[in-house]
């Protein structure tokens, strides 16, 4: 039969197909382009996939699209100013990086937050655990097909959302920790708000179990997928629940504590498959854990101030939540402009001044629910910071991810992006 005259190439037909297999087949591969607006690169990730077929036969990550600038610009801002571009670069677990950030500062400055500040800032990192982990679960669920999944997740990290703009007035990228504690306490009802929380939560993580765990599908999809072994995760730097699941025991809160950690008693999942399922159990386990240390912090939460004594270091101003939305007290509005003229002139330099910290380096690591995040700064002993550089565990996991999908299928790639779980403002700092 002869060709159609617009063909591209040749038609073959029953009667022309050889007898034996086409070998031309597999003679040359196709190189596709996998983002940087695909809605499973979870943000504006590239990924250069070189396939045979279904299969693919290698994985080039490119980064870079959303270039943020974060660090270079704490390098020009005042101490204090550099909490709210650092709460910006990871957006779903913004406190983990207030918290490393702020640490880092005050080890510089041989300071120590109040207790009452440090175990809220312990609370609300755990808080913000558990959300993110919710964000991975629905979005990969929705990515592998569970839509219901999807909503649920978001259900609930609606309700933490809430508790995180009841503290500090926003939902996303908070600047709620300063050097030397908090910007100002919890307002009245939030400790009840956590409460009716820790009520809430186990059940329906519980629900998440039951809808994926035995799910033949996500099973399908998950279960022997991405696979990588420990040895190679360490020799690439992975950190955080990727590497938990091939079996090494290793987190942060347990190996360096800060913050008062080491205070808390919660257990570190660990898995030793080291797939893509394994990853899935590792985050829920650790929501459940998240559970257990912010129901110590409700039950050790002391009184006392939220920010230090020394008033040529603690954040100017005493916030509070007014009719009107968050701003400085009356009482303190009173006393700067009617009573000391001293308390003015000393908010005034430390607002447009800021504080100078002592010449030296520190880097202060936490676990993020990705990885290790860890600060590595550096003071002149001006008023602001000489060099920020940030170790950012999405940045970091991103290597795994071509030895997690080579060799696998097409479809294997959103699973084994999605176990990853990278946050692109954190990738291209």
């Amino acid at each position: 039969m002869a060709d159609p005259p617009d063909a591209p190439f040749p038609v073959e037909t029953a009667e022309s197909m050889p007898h034996e297999p086409y070998r031309g087949l597999h003679e040359e591969t196709m190189v596709i382009n996998m983002g940087p607006q695909h809605p499973s690169t979870h943000g504006v990730l590239r990924l250069v996939l070189e396939l045979d077929g279904e299969n693919v036969v290698s994985c080039r990550p490119v980064v870079g699209y959303l270039h943020t600038g974060i660090e270079k610009n704490c390098e020009w801002r005042s101490w204090q100013q550099g909490v709210a571009f650092v709460t910006r670069m990871d957006y779903l677990s913004p406190f983990f990086n207030e918290m490393a950030y702020v640490i880092a500062v005050e080890r510089l400055l041989g300071i120590e937050a109040p207790e009452r500040a440090r175990v809220i800032r312990v609370m609300l990192s755990e808080l913000n655990r558990i959300a993110s982990h919710l964000v991975w679960v629905a979005t990969t669920a929705l990515e592998l097909g569970a839509v219901s999944v999807m909503l649920y997740g978001f259900r609930e990290r609606e309700t933490i959302l809430d508790i995180f703009e009841l503290a500090s007035g926003l939902r996303m990228n908070h600047a709620y920790m300063r050097i030397g504690g908090l910007v100002m306490d919890l307002p009245e009802g939030a400790e009840e708000r956590v409460r009716a929380l820790l009520r809430l939560l186990p059940g329906r993580i519980h629900e998440y179990e039951n809808l994926l765990s035995a799910n033949p599908i996500w099973v399908e999809r998950t279960r022997g997928i991405g696979h990588v072994p420990s040895e190679q995760l360490i020799d690439l730097g992975a950190t955080g629940p990727i590497l938990r699941a091939s079996g090494v025991d290793y987190d942060v809160r347990r190996a360096t504590p800060y913050g008062g950690y080491e205070q808390y008693e919660f257990d570190v999942p660990v898995r030793g498959e080291g797939d893509c399922y394994a990853r899935f159990e590792v985050r829920m386990e650790e929501m459940k854990q998240s559970l257990r240390i912010v129901q110590q912090c409700v039950e050790r939460l002391p009184r006392g101030p939220v920010k230090i004594e020394d008033p040529k270091l603690r954040f100017p101003g005493d916030l509070e939540v007014g009719p009107d939305g968050i701003g400085n007290s009356e009482r303190y509005v009173r006393h700067i402009m009617d009573e000391s003229m001293e308390a003015l002139i000393n908010h005034f330099k430390l607002v447009t001044q800021g504080i100078r910290v002592p010449p030296g380096e520190v880097y202060q690591p936490v676990e993020s629910p990705r990885g290790e995040l860890g600060y590595y700064v550096v003071s002149d002993g001006t008023n602001r910071p000489y060099r920020v550089r940030v170790r950012d565990p999405s940045f970091v996991n991103l290597q795994s991810l071509p030895h997690m999908v080579v060799g696998g299928l097409v479809a294997d790639t959103v699973a084994c992006t999605a176990s990853v779980d990278p946050v692109m403002g954190g990738v291209d700092r």
